[in-house]
């Protein structure tokens, strides 16, 4: 594509050598011949570089390199000044000027002027894209999926990274709520600020309030000095509170507060201390079931979860494993160990009750444990073996042509089969097939079968 120059210069003569001398090079050229005219064509084109002439009558260079600057503070501005008005070229860069160049001057060393100046522009254009991308990277560097639950985990990380809004994020153990936890973080405006995170469920609760909140000396025995809390120290970031709901009762009408107001009070302390703090929070308990149960405050929940993020288990994103297996074998640095098609199958039909975290164990463990470049059945835990005995078809009951069968057409027959006898209903299906109801979900995926649209499941 071709760069497109604006020249500005009331001198019809040198604007049309101008003019010449650069669509010879194989630029396309707009040109004015006053300032106001010039501001006018900037905001229709948006040019690559504007060459503007100094002296003119009305709005002279100075002016309209000042006013281009408001509008577009990245846009380059090469001026055109008359030899020995140096002191003017210098007021000119103060300004935001790229460069100058002196009249009279010649094809080439406009040529050069100009060259220069767009290589400047492609240089920059090409450090903001790289560093557009690596913070893509960054914020997503460790979650690791493609199927569409965790797509939806990413929009919303997208969506809400750069707010205010508090976060709850749900899901079982292991399923990686700190690492979402972390993207919003990264992906916000506060991504230079501190990254705090505390478990509330592995601090002794006596200690936590001032964990949170900090204490002043002689608080309570053993305070020998002032603290400060986790709240403070996240001032300007985001403080992440994992597994919130092992929170004492009586200790979140405390932080409810510290959420409403913005302030927290030490412990022992009489002042209250104003803060800027993102909250973050996290939990792996059935958050309905702790609330009819009384041992989380309805109003806290609210305010935690103005946006709410469920991460799914693993059982639940078969499609994902693969991906994951692969990624942990990069990040352990065994990027050339292969794992083959039996070995990998029984990895995604596993129900990985640890989820992910447990995934990652078992891929180093396997790693490290391995008899041969190639991962197979004979490598894989007795447990991950026993359970994927238990998800093969009786043999029995199968009757196969002399010729030969394809096992995957036969497979989605027998799929195929026990949802029609169960009129669709996945769960019965599974129940139907002795497997997990995932581990059916994950065969209609990999086979294209679709329901019926008026079977609800």
């Amino acid at each position: 594509m071709k760069a497109k120059i604006l020249v500005i210069d009331d001198d019809t003569s040198l604007r049309r050598v101008l003019e010449y001398n650069l669509q010879e090079e194989g630029y396309e050229v707009q040109a004015a011949s006053s300032g106001e005219e010039g501001l006018y064509l900037f905001g229709q084109s948006q040019p690559n570089l504007v060459i503007t002439d100094m002296k003119m009558p009305g709005m002279d260079g100075l002016m309209v390199l000042k006013s281009i600057k408001e509008r577009s503070p990245e846009a380059l501005v090469v001026i055109i000044t008359a030899f020995g008005t140096i002191d003017v070229a210098v007021e000119a860069m103060k300004a935001g000027a790229h460069d100058y160049i002196t009249k009279p001057f010649n094809r080439e060393a406009l040529k050069l002027t100009v060259q220069k100046a767009l290589q400047f522009c492609s240089l920059a254009e090409e450090n903001k894209r790289l560093k557009s991308q690596l913070a893509d990277k960054a914020d997503f560097r460790t979650i690791v999926g493609s199927s569409k639950e965790m797509e939806k985990v990413f929009d919303v990380i997208r969506k809400v990274a750069d707010t205010e809004a508090a976060v709850l994020i749900t899901g079982e153990s292991g399923t990686g709520k700190e690492l979402v936890a972390r993207s919003l973080h990264a992906n916000s405006s506060r991504k230079e600020a501190p990254f705090l995170a505390i478990n509330c469920a592995a601090i002794p609760h006596d200690l936590l309030e001032s964990e949170l909140f900090g204490h002043v000396k002689g608080a309570f025995t053993g305070a020998v000095r002032d603290k400060t809390g986790k709240f403070q120290l996240a001032e300007g970031g985001t403080l992440f509170l994992d597994e919130v709901g092992e929170l004492p009762l009586e200790l979140q009408p405390k932080l409810l507060r510290a959420l409403q107001e913005k302030e927290v009070e030490p412990v022992g302390g009489t002042t209250l201390q104003k803060l800027d703090v993102r909250v973050v929070a996290a939990t792996n308990l059935d958050i309905d079931q702790a609330l009819a149960a009384g041992i989380f405050r309805e109003d806290l929940y609210y305010r935690l979860a103005v946006i709410p993020v469920h991460l799914p288990p693993l059982r639940e994103r078969c499609k994902d494993i693969p991906l994951l297996i692969r990624y942990f074998c990069t990040k352990h640095h065994y990027e050339k160990i292969a794992f083959d098609k039996d070995a990998l199958n029984a990895l995604v039909m596993y129900s990985w009750p640890g989820n992910v975290r447990e995934l990652e164990n078992a891929v180093e463990r396997l790693l490290i444990m391995r008899s041969g470049e190639t991962i197979t059945m004979a490598d894989l835990p007795d447990k991950i073996v026993k359970e994927n005995k238990q998800h093969r078809p009786d043999a029995a009951v199968i009757k196969l042509p002399d010729e030969g069968y394809s096992l995957e057409q036969l497979e989605r027959e027998v799929v195929v089969n026990a949802l029609e006898r169960n009129d669709w209903n996945q769960a019965a299906a599974a129940r139907f097939l002795r497997i997990p109801r995932h581990t059916l979900i994950y065969r209609l995926e990999k086979y294209g079968i679709t329901l019926p649209e008026k079977k609800n499941q």
